[in-house]
Formats: C-alpha cells, sequence, structure tokens
C-alpha cells in the first residue's frame, strides 16, 4: 500500500457504519481500528470494510485498566501480552498491515518498579507479541508518548533502542504531536526512523486538524517520502475542549445529546480528550486534514 488517507476509530463513539460513510465520503482509503476486539466481529467489520471500499490498515492497542507490559504484577503482564495478541488477531483476519503498540498504561506517569525491570518485562512481553504478529506477516510499531502521559518510552531514539532488544523486524509508530514535545528536531527523528517506520499518525501540534496548527505539512511529507514510508496517515487528532466562554463552555465541540458507548471508552476519551465532539466538529476536523494532506501526496 502507498501513502494515503487513514483515520483511527477511538476519538468518537460510534457505529462502524458511520465511521466507515465518513471515512469514504472524504476521501480516506483505510482504517486503523482501535484495539478491542468485542467492538468489531470479524464477519460484520469485513462485510462493512467491503460496503464502504474501506481497507483495514491496521489495528492499535488501547491501553487502559491493567493493560501494561510493565506492570509489577505478573498476571498483568501475562493478560497484557495475551491482549495485544488478539489484537493482531484482528488486524489478521480483517487484512491489516500493522499493530501500534504502547507498551504501558496511557496515563501511567510513574514507575511501579525499577527501570531495569520494566525495561526487560517490555522485551519479553513484545518478543512474544511481535513473534506471534510475524507469524501472520504483520509488523508491530512502538509508539514513544509525551512524558505526561507516560514515563515509559518518550523519544524515538528510546523507542528505536526497544525495538532493537526485540528484534523480528519490530519497527516505531510515529506520532508527531507526541514526539514534537521530547525531541530537539522532529525530522530528524523521522529520518532516524527510516525504513523501520511502521505508521504515522496525524495531529497537528495543539492536537486540533493537521494544518491547524504550527507543524510544516509540506516539509513533513517531503521527509516521510525521503525515508520511502509508504502506509497510512492516521488521523488521530482529539482536540481539548474550549469549556470557556470563547467556546460556549464547550457546546461549540462536545456531542450534547447522550452518549451509547462502553463505559471504558468513554473514561478513556474523558481522560485524554477530556470530551466527545459532536459529529459536525469531529467531521470538520477530518475534512480539513484531508484537505491539507491530499496535495502533498500527489
Amino acid at each position: 500500500m502507498s501513502m494515503h488517507l487513514s483515520a483511527q476509530t477511538w476519538m468518537r463513539p460510534e457505529p462502524l457504519s458511520v465511521t466507515l460513510a465518513r471515512l469514504q465520503r472524504l476521501g480516506y482509503s483505510s482504517v486503523e481500528l482501535a484495539g478491542e476486539p468485542e467492538w468489531y466481529p470479524i464477519p460484520e467489520t469485513r462485510k462493512l470494510l467491503q460496503e464502504y471500499g474501506i481497507r483495514c490498515w491496521g489495528t492499535v492497542t488501547i491501553q487502559t485498566g491493567a493493560r501494561d507490559l510493565t506492570a509489577a504484577d505478573p498476571q498483568d503482564r501475562r493478560n497484557t501480552v495475551i491482549y495485544m495478541k488478539q489484537v493482531v488477531s484482528i488486524c489478521a483476519e480483517l487484512g491489516g498491515e500493522i499493530v501500534t503498540v504502547v507498551p504501558g498504561r496511557v496515563g501511567k506517569t510513574v514507575a511501579t518498579a525499577t527501570a531495569e525491570e520494566e525495561w526487560r518485562w517490555a522485551v519479553d512481553g513484545l518478543r512474544e507479541v511481535a513473534a506471534f504478529a510475524k507469524e501472520y506477516n504483520i509488523r508491530i510499531g512502538l509508539e514513544p508518548l509525551n512524558r505526561f502521559e507516560t514515563h515509559f518510552l518518550n523519544r524515538t531514539d528510546q523507542a528505536l533502542a526497544l525495538a532493537d532488544e526485540v528484534g523480528l523486524d519490530c519497527g516505531i509508530a510515529f506520532d508527531p504531536f507526541h514526539v514534537a514535545l521530547e525531541e530537539k528536531d522532529l525530522y530528524a527523528a523521522m529520518k532516524a526512523c527510516g525504513s523501520r517506520m511502521v505508521d504515522f499518525h496525524v495531529a497537528d501540534n495543539n492536537r486540533l486538524a493537521a494544518g491547524d496548527g504550527a507543524f510544516d505539512w509540506p516539509k513533513i511529507v517531503a521527509t516521510l517520502k525521503e525515508i520511502g514510508y509508504r502506509g497510512g496517515l492516521t488521523f488521530e487528532a482529539m482536540p481539548p475542549v474550549d469549556r470557556s466562554p470563547l467556546g460556549n463552555f464547550g457546546r461549540t465541540q462536545l456531542q450534547i445529546s447522550p452518549v451509547d458507548a462502553p463505559a471504558g471508552q468513554l473514561q478513556f476519551i474523558l481522560d485524554h480528550g477530556s470530551g466527545v465532539l459532536s459529529n459536525q466538529y469531529y467531521t470538520g476536523l477530518l475534512e480539513r486534514t484531508a484537505a491539507t494532506l491530499r496535495p502533498l501526496l500527489a
């Protein structure tokens, strides 16, 4: 697959048919599904992907609750490996190519063991997951997050070092929103990943739509072309909600009607995005992102 527009699904609770119809209408080619097996029954999901002409680019681990390869509790680590294999299985059964993996629990910013122990546990768990993925010709990409969302794996050099120890063609999932907070040079970090870049998440420096912040998207896409990246530019915008009078106390962005979604998904959004966005506002983010990036892919 060549470089193309893709989108993640965790940011807004809605039926997959709604998500895929929107992506089709806006010219997106693929989707990266949230790693929640019960949300995406394989036969139904495969049928919807075919109906809307959207490919499964991959899946992403949703690191909530006790999902944590760096957990002090060995049973939590074991359960996390089992869960990550399930996320790989979803990807394989739907014809996907990559799985984005965050090793620790998102939001865990204080270690629960020594640094050496956490590193060893992460290597051991990821080796098992990567070996399983390799059986299905799927690449896993380790995603560094900023220091306010994890204490473990913040920079690309750290992620590359971890991937080196894991082996098995383990790569990097690159998210410039996170990386720009931690790296001296965003473009040097991209080039350091080179052919090991497995996925590229898209949001501007303020986590708004591409083009609504300070990132130089022509330079970003040119750098991706330079390193030979041929995967998804995967939309993952999640703006902060403006709860001041300037944003009509949140009503400009938020869905006002009750939200029908699993409690875990709602909590993840509240913790990391601060609110469920309205269909109109969310669609606008995807539309502006496509308008910014599509001309650069020509």
